[in-house]
């Protein structure tokens, strides 16, 4: 998430409608609709460190942010979209300002597409299994599950770099004992952290919730460490998949080899 003030500018009705789409995303952003003056508006919030969100033609933004430019190590990070969400584009700052991520991450949760420019850095993808088990769940069925599942994908139990969970599956003997045969980490996550991914799911069930405090924790868990490994924002490679005992997601994120 950014860790800097975010102000997101519309200036058509369409516009605003994305914007208030945004701000379920974003609740702590500022929104300006049609500001005035327009040009001074959004010049003083970008001098003053916002990210930017400017729901307009990339010609304005360019136009409207010419004559405040620095640098890419200096400038905050700035995305244009078009009116609809279909197109997140990272305009500056993308790399040393994180607006590729914060791109990708925004596109993935309108259900648009990021379309980033600029050179990409050499990156390796990190693949984090996530499961979900009723207790005292065997190692064979959680097993059958997770190889199934990377079977239907063309993947292998060796991709993995981790499975992960929540904190109360902690001492579950069959969780411990599959990360053990696959020599990968078992890591658990706190309920709260966990529910922090709900807008993110695929599926969210509000029976999961009463019984775990989260939405959903095969995916979260999966999207929660292959974030934390990674330190970028991390996609479903494989949404949730169950049988009757367990449940299986696949996230991938992209460590960057030149930058960690």
């Amino acid at each position: 998430m950014m860790q800097r003030p975010v102000t997101i500018v519309s200036l058509t009705a369409p516009g605003a409608a994305l914007a208030e789409r945004l701000l379920v995303l974003m609740p702590d952003a500022e929104h300006l609709h049609r500001p005035q003056p327009f040009q001074e508006t959004v010049q003083t919030r970008f001098q003053a460190g916002h990210a930017l969100v400017l729901i307009m033609a990339c010609g304005i933004a360019v136009r409207t942010l010419a004559s405040v430019l620095q640098d890419k190590y200096r400038d905050p990070p700035v995305l244009v979209l078009d009116e609809h969400g279909h197109h997140v584009i990272p305009l500056l700052a993308g790399h040393e300002g994180g607006a590729n991520a914060w791109g990708e991450r925004l596109a993935r949760d309108l259900g648009g597409q990021c379309v980033i420019t600029g050179a990409r850095r050499y990156t390796d993808p990190v693949l984090v299994a996530g499961m979900g088990c009723e207790r005292g769940c065997p190692e064979a069925v959680l097993r059958e599950l997770l190889e199934h599942s990377l079977g239907e994908h063309g993947l292998y139990p060796g991709q993995l770099a981790a499975l992960a969970s929540i904190e109360i599956k902690r001492d579950e003997a069959g969780l411990l004992a599959l990360a053990q045969r696959l020599g990968v980490p078992a890591v658990f996550y706190p309920a709260g952290q966990l529910d922090a991914y709900a807008a993110r799911l695929t599926q969210r069930s509000e029976i999961v919730r009463r019984e775990t405090g989260c939405y959903g924790v095969a995916e979260a868990a999966a999207l929660a460490h292959a974030e934390a490994l990674t330190g970028t924002a991390a996609e479903l490679l494989i949404p949730k998949r169950k049988n009757a005992r367990a449940t299986f997601a696949l996230a991938r994120g992209y460590r960057d080899t030149l930058g960690r």
